[in-house]
């Protein structure tokens, strides 16, 4: 998303200070760059913190929850120190913060919460988000699905495709832990036969979004990013089947995606959770989706 957002921005003539632990124009522990490059700006856009795709064991959890949130209070403590605050800051949460969802779509007002790890995450980001009293700048959390481009799952997909295991990914029972419940973890069985939703949204659609929230004042708190017209599984699997040409895909069954998961460093809830979220905030005020439907967003994310 951040690349995508860079190349935009300066191609359409945008000054854009980046920050990064590395590879950009300052880190996180320049306190001053960043209150220097902050002061004065038109808009903030935080994307930071440690990817989620990695296996949740206690030192990955920790890094997950302080790379959101150390980043976040960052930001906020310099946006609170400028004499001339960004109008509009949005901040990086997840679509994931959103309970298991199989019964109906989850929207900003009807939309609730879950439990567990990944969504307690999700709050944390939040909450630091809102923190602080920021009376000049006004605050949106992306809510996001999951994106699809030219990085990111996708090309993971692509490539179980390419190689015959592109079907239909099934939730099933699964041995459990008492250290993974504890630790909110724990993906029990839900949706069967690759029923569970997937929520999504093209990167350019990501990148339209956040420009109609720059323009849109009265959009602040919570905005989902996720297309109006989300899949299940077995339905994104034969679109990606049929656009990559690839004619059959068995059924993965969750023990192959434990073991799979366990082989690549990911976890199955990332595959396995039925995301099932509407873009209620962003169709009410006027955005129109260049890619809404999925098999035209996959044929130009794979292009």
């Amino acid at each position: 998303m951040g690349t995508r957002l860079q190349e935009v921005y300066r191609s359409a003539g945008r000054e854009v200070v980046t920050i990064s632990r590395s590879g950009a124009d300052l880190t996180w522990d320049d306190t001053s760059g960043i209150a220097e490059a902050v002061d004065g700006a038109a808009l903030v856009v935080g994307l930071a913190g440690k990817s989620v795709g990695c296996r949740y064991h206690a030192r990955n959890r920790a890094e997950i929850f302080s790379s959101r949130e150390l980043t976040t209070a960052a930001l906020s403590r310099a946006i609170a120190s400028a004499s001339a605050p960004p109008p509009v800051w949005v901040n990086s949460s997840t679509a994931t913060i959103y309970r298991h969802a199989e019964d109906r779509p989850m929207t900003e007002s009807t939309g609730e919460l879950g439990t567990g790890f990944s969504v307690d995450v999700a709050k944390s980001w939040e909450r630091v988000l809102f923190a602080d009293d920021l009376p000049g700048t006004r605050r949106v959390a992306l809510r996001t699905a999951i994106v699809l481009g030219h990085g990111g799952v996708l090309p993971e997909l692509a490539s179980l495709t390419r190689w015959g295991m592109g079907g239909t990914q099934c939730d099933g029972w699964w041995p459990v832990t008492r250290a993974r419940k504890e630790a909110g973890t724990a993906h029990f069985p839900g949706a069967r036969r690759g029923k569970q939703k997937f929520s999504w949204i093209h990167i350019d659609d990501v990148v339209r979004a956040i420009d109609h929230l720059e323009a849109h004042p009265e959009l602040d708190g919570p905005v989902n990013l996720s297309t109006p017209n989300p899949v299940d599984n077995a339905t994104l699997m034969a679109t990606l089947r049929k656009v990559m040409g690839v004619r059959f895909g068995p059924p993965l069954p969750r023990w192959a995606l434990e073991v799979g998961g366990m082989i690549n460093g990911v976890e199955t809830e990332l595959i396995l959770k039925s995301r099932w979220v509407l873009p209620e905030r962003l169709l009410a005020s006027g955005f129109t989706f260049r890619y809404p439907e999925l098999e035209p967003a996959l044929r130009e994310a794979l292009s």
